[in-house]
């Protein structure tokens, strides 16, 4: 809603020069958006500034008992801002949106950082996989951060955490690993309960990715 009414308020100022004397009404319920102009009735021939002032002949054809002084609020058509304007409105609302659902996302998977994380193969080129997740949100697996047996075809369930997340073109760049050695202690705490509890420490971990790996722990149970 605050993007809806952004976007019409710098095209109500482009059109009449300012925006402060206009209400935006946006109904999220019904899908609908109403704008008004607000102005006052001053004599005619007397208007300093057509956007804010309006004359009283002209007033009391919208009401015919309008006075001087009075307030009078005209709601405003999108048909009123012409195409080119319309036009213009369109793209950057496009363009507004794309970059909150950008931020949004970013935030979402900068949170995630060092989790485990699923998606499934989408396409796999030379450089790496692209994945997909439930959502349809596309991540990277470079091929150097998978291990030497992976073999992955499309539709694939994939398995990594995610281990970088950037922005490229206000676009976000999200980076999967299997070769890190968070993703194997990851994957302890995921499959071992005493890990997962806390009754079992993990202190550091090494590993050849697909060949060998050691993990170091330390537990304060007795047993």
């Amino acid at each position: 809603m605050s993007i809806l009414e952004e976007v019409f308020r710098v095209t109500l100022k482009k059109q009449y020069g300012s925006d402060e004397n206009f209400d935006i009404i946006i109904n999220p319920d019904k899908g609908d958006f109403e704008i008004w102009r607000n102005r006052i009735v001053v004599a005619d021939g007397e208007i300093n500034d057509e956007n804010e002032e309006i004359e009283l002949s002209e007033a009391r054809k919208i009401e015919s008992d309008f006075e001087i002084g009075e307030d009078v609020s005209e709601e405003v058509k999108l048909a009123d801002l012409g195409r080119r304007l319309v036009a213009s409105l369109r793209q950057t609302l496009v363009a507004k949106i794309s970059e909150y659902d950008s931020t949004n996302l970013y935030k979402k998977f900068k949170s995630l950082m060092g989790e485990i994380y699923t998606a499934e193969v989408h396409h796999i080129r030379h450089k790496g996989v692209i994945l997909l997740d439930d959502d349809g949100n596309e991540l990277f697996l470079p091929k150097e951060k998978q291990i030497s047996s992976d073999f992955f075809r499309k539709g694939d369930s994939v398995k990594g955490i995610v281990e970088n997340v950037s922005h490229n073109n206000n676009k976000p760049i999200i980076t999967m690993s299997r070769t890190s050695t968070i993703f194997l202690e990851k994957l302890f705490e995921q499959e071992i309960p005493e890990i997962a509890d806390g009754l079992i420490n993990i202190c550091g971990s090494a590993r050849i990715p697909g060949a060998k790996a050691k993990i170091a722990v330390d537990s304060y149970d007795d047993r």
